[in-house]
């Protein structure tokens, strides 16, 4: 009889110290999995960021992704820009979007498909205050990537296109970058030769080239890099 006592009480000890050391354990894999998912930035965007006429390696995105991982390597980057793609349809499926990559920042890269379509200015500006709203009622920073559009659309359009942007940013108070090609209209304007124009814009006179995404992604990075700081 006291054997028996003996051996129970022995085995309720030895099944405590397991069930101790498997909590550990849990808590343990848990930790690990949630560092190496580490802190994630979202881009939504449509051809621009979808490495359009590119290969995919070559697109600024991706350029930022290896930039991450050597200065940032606790942030994630995932893209799921698609070519084509409007304010409308970025609406959409942000909700989803969001719910599913759990990512600390937003990068919104749309509306250029938008203008080029002629579609309504003020429909776009609600799409877009749409995605900021949403985003920032899951508590998610923004940064908004404004745009320009070709001015043989006609000088009032191509303001109040560009405007939209501006209005984003203040009413939202969101991060901003207010002209994500910056870099290629300076050069181009700098050295008008033709041969400076072809090696940074395709042939299609839209979509930057190979060459010109790594000054895409030291642009963005210059405003990136100080809001991944604050995290």
């Amino acid at each position: 009889m006291i054997t028996t006592i003996v051996r129970s009480i022995q085995m309720r000890g030895f099944m405590k110290r397991n069930v101790y050391f498997l909590v550990i354990l849990v808590f343990s894999l848990f930790s690990s999995i949630t560092l190496a998912q580490g802190k994630r930035i979202l881009i939504l965007g449509d051809s621009l960021s979808a490495g359009y006429g590119i290969e995919v390696e070559q697109s600024w995105p991706v350029l930022l992704e290896q930039r991450l991982s050597d200065n940032h390597p606790n942030f994630i980057l995932k893209n799921v820009s698609i070519s084509g793609q409007t304010s409308v349809e970025g609406l959409s499926q942000v909700d989803s979007l969001l719910k599913t990559h759990q990512p600390s920042l937003l990068v919104l890269e749309l509306g250029a498909n938008d203008g080029l379509r002629g579609l309504s200015i003020s429909e776009m500006k609600n799409n877009l205050a749409g995605i900021i709203q949403t985003a920032n009622d899951q508590n998610i920073e923004v940064l908004l990537l404004g745009m320009r559009i070709p001015t043989n659309y006609g000088r009032r359009y191509t303001q109040m296109f560009h405007n939209v942007y501006l209005q984003l940013a203040e009413e939202y108070n969101t991060h901003f970058i207010p002209f994500m090609l910056e870099p290629i209209l300076v050069e181009t304007q700098k050295d008008q030769k033709d041969s400076v124009k072809k090696a940074l814009i395709q042939s299609d006179g839209l979509h930057p080239t190979a060459k010109a995404q790594p000054m895409i992604m030291e642009h963005i990075w210059k405003t990136l890099n100080p809001i991944i700081q604050e995290f």
